[in-house]
């Protein structure tokens, strides 16, 4: 990665951080993943040469940075869904300070609703949103999965509760290899060894 990207992307957790101490209003807050976790994810992206990988939680575009750098050198795509129409410019403009704005499809919408919509097929799925609602979105998704996908989610480690029942959906799909991984915030890390539908 070069070193003016690297500072891009220290500079936006930065200011995401500074952003969330100062917020109490959640919508405005950008809630970026940890940086160790952002380059994990990254790293497995671009080593294993994804091409097409859904994104569900945009924020500010700074995981989705980490996402499309990965994907480029494989000549990939990013398609990424966040619901907050106030955080869409941020995004936009993020990655076009990145360089890497036209390997990125933004939508803005319900999550959920998107996801019905979208034709894949897609080699990796990121959930990094309503964890609340990922179990029916993981659904939806399924048929729309290559063999050999991945499927990661953040927060496996911080919101027990809350991703409960999206850990229970992904572990009840047979064709499904999974584990947590214990780096930044816990990432549920799912492999699917066939296509599902």
């Amino acid at each position: 990665m070069q070193k003016a990207l690297r500072d891009l992307l220290v500079e936006l957790q930065t200011w995401g951080r500074e952003n969330d101490e100062r917020e109490q209003d959640r919508p405005k807050k950008m809630l970026n993943l940890e940086p160790d976790t952002a380059h994990f994810i990254s790293m497995l992206m671009r080593s294993s040469q994804r091409k097409a990988v859904l994104e569900i939680g945009t924020s500010n575009g700074y995981s989705t940075i980490w996402l499309a750098w990965a994907v480029s050198a494989a000549g990939g795509r990013v398609t990424s869904l966040d619901r907050n129409r106030d955080k869409h410019p941020l995004a936009d403009a993020n990655l076009r300070r990145a360089g890497l704005r036209d390997l990125v499809d933004l939508r803005v919408g319900d999550a959920t609703e998107l996801v019905g919509t979208l034709t894949g097929p897609f080699d990796a799925v990121f959930f990094d949103a309503d964890r609340i609602s990922a179990p029916a979105q993981l659904k939806l998704l399924l048929p729309k999965l290559l063999p050999g996908a991945l499927i990661l989610a953040d927060n496996a480690l911080s919101h027990p509760e809350e991703i409960a029942p999206y850990l229970a959906a992904i572990q009840a799909v047979p064709e499904v290899e999974h584990m947590i991984v214990p780096i930044g915030k816990g990432v549920s890390l799912a492999y699917l060894d066939n296509p599902v539908g």
